[in-house]
């Protein structure tokens, strides 16, 4: 298999197309209407209750112009207790293609995808569970996100192109740059999210490994009821 090897890419990027799924949604308001104020035509793209609070946030008129379900996106429903909302081609392909490769392009226009320019993303709050005093295997495993550490890592890793926004610490500074910038963000802005992006992800491995290396098998066997066939 032979690497892709980028060359040419832009220092200012547009933010035209925007990925936003949230555990976690203190400051999406902010974000949300920031990027409409500053991001003229912007298109947000987002999952069940990222979704819902968007649409309230931006009522009907707007989100009828401004807001996708990534369900409608892909063509897929989500799967049952939200384990399987975007992991799919066009979502990765939007997240991951480079700019000026032209079969990444034709990708794009085969499929009917769209080039993210900005995701952000939060995660299942993993720590905070495991630190209940009465935590159990099966709690701390359902707290496992799966689809969020996915894209950030996707979008961090394209931070030529794209911004992975994991911390609601920086809204107000990305809305302040978009605005003064017409709605675009530097290369260098886009390298220190993508920093911030592979420490949060790291961390978050790092808590689960951590946690499961000190649970006793045996309490393991006691959290379910098994089945013999």
């Amino acid at each position: 298999m032979a690497f892709n090897i980028v060359e040419k890419i832009d220092d200012r990027v547009a933010v035209k197309n925007v990925l936003i799924t949230l555990f976690d949604k203190s400051g999406l308001d902010t974000l949300v209407e920031g990027l409409l104020e500053t991001c003229p035509g912007v298109k947000i793209y987002s999952t069940g209750g990222t979704y819902a609070a968007t649409r309230r946030i931006l009522g009907d008129e707007r989100a009828s112009r401004h807001l996708v379900s990534v369900s409608d996106y892909t063509g897929q429903p989500e799967m049952q207790g939200g384990l399987v909302k975007t992991l799919d081609f066009k979502i990765y392909l939007g997240i991951l293609g480079e700019k000026y490769n032209d079969a990444h392009r034709a990708d794009l226009e085969r499929t009917g995808a769209v080039a993210f320019d900005m995701v952000a993303v939060n995660l299942y709050p993993f720590r905070q569970t495991v630190a209940m005093p009465d935590v159990t295997p099966e709690l701390a495993r359902t707290n496992i996100d799966i689809g969020g550490p996915c894209m950030i890592r996707a979008s961090a890793k394209n931070f030529i192109r794209v911004a992975s926004v994991t911390d609601v610490a920086d809204y107000p500074g990305i809305i302040s740059e978009l605005r003064q910038n017409s709605g675009t963000l530097c290369l260098a802005t886009r390298f220190r999210l993508m920093r911030k992006a592979f420490a949060l992800t790291a961390g978050y491995d790092a808590a689960i490994a951590s946690h499961f290396a000190g649970v006793n098998p045996d309490d393991v066997s006691k959290t379910y009821k098994t089945v013999v066939q």
